[in-house]
């Protein structure tokens, strides 16, 4: 009888960890990456649930105008208008963060649609599709989406398309990269010889292989949506019935010399939360690389 070799005192072998559970651990460890995600979870807890903890009409004139801040308990004071700037901040951060999440969500959609169609089909598709794509890059995106808002209304839906329809050539052309990366690949030839068709090839076996630096992408889009939807509300190009972040700076910045405080304070909130997105999206380029996870 052949002895058998002790295997007690063998280390124990791991368990391979799923590309999953490697990209969340590579997030973990990037540490401003998670102090981006936190402080972007409580802009987003106050963006929810603020106005419910918080009810005042934001329009509501409650004390005199230009009260600094602290006094009679309005913790950021009062604008031109008397109005409590808490208030405005609140139901502004709802805004800000509605109208990112959207216009991103717009952006990715035309963009992957272009971009993968391009990116799939080549030939004259793809030709035609990128020279349009050209066409919208070489737009200048804020007086575009100023014209469109101007033309259409300035209602936060019209806003949000106006946003989305400038910002897409980006993630187009990220999404045809990867798709004529990704098509040449041997999974992707094997299912097309076993007679998958192109509407599942696109949408079942190259997108979600081509997902890690769109996700990314959009991460950051909604940054930018924020800062566009700031820059149109300080022009005065939005809904006047709504509060939000660039209208209330553009509402007080005649007064920026008397009182600061009134532009400031939003002006952080803004700089702080597009600031923890690109955190954010920073960490998920980094989590979602495998080159990276490798190291």
């Amino acid at each position: 009888m052949t002895d058998r070799p002790d295997m007690a005192g063998a280390p124990p072998v791991e368990k391979p960890r799923s590309p999953a559970a490697e990209a969340f651990e590579m997030f973990r460890r990037n540490h401003a990456a998670v102090a981006g995600l936190v402080v972007l979870i409580a802009v987003i807890g106050i963006a929810a649930f603020g106005p419910l903890l918080y009810p005042e009409d934001p329009f509501m004139m409650v004390w005199t105008p230009f009260s600094p801040p602290g006094e009679q308990g309005y913790l950021f004071g009062t604008d031109y208008l008397g109005r409590d700037i808490m208030t405005l901040m609140i139901h502004g951060a709802r805004v800000s963060i509605t109208v990112g999440l959207a216009a991103a969500l717009v952006t990715v959609t035309i963009g992957i649609t272009v971009g993968a169609l391009a990116g799939f089909f080549r030939g004259l598709v793809e030709e035609a599709l990128m020279r349009l794509t050209e066409f919208f890059q070489v737009l200048p995106t804020l007086l575009f989406s100023m014209v469109i808002v101007a033309l259409f209304g300035a209602s936060l839906p019209m806003i949000t398309l106006a946003i989305g329809l400038v910002s897409w050539p980006a993630v187009a052309r990220i999404t045809r990269a990867e798709f004529l990366r990704i098509r040449e690949l041997e999974y992707v030839a094997a299912a097309r010889a076993g007679g998958v068709r192109n509407g599942r090839l696109i949408f079942r076996v190259i997108l979600p292989n081509a997902a890690p630096p769109i996700i990314v992408q959009a991460a950051l889009m909604v940054g930018s949506a924020i800062l566009f939807e700031a820059g149109l509300s300080f022009l005065g190009l939005t809904d006047p019935n709504v509060a939000s972040w660039g209208q209330i700076i553009g509402a007080n910045r005649p007064y920026i010399l008397d009182a600061s405080y009134t532009v400031t304070v939003p002006g952080i909130a803004i700089f702080v939360t597009v600031l923890a997105i690109s955190l954010v999206g920073d960490g998920l380029n980094d989590a979602l690389n495998p080159k990276l996870r490798a190291r």
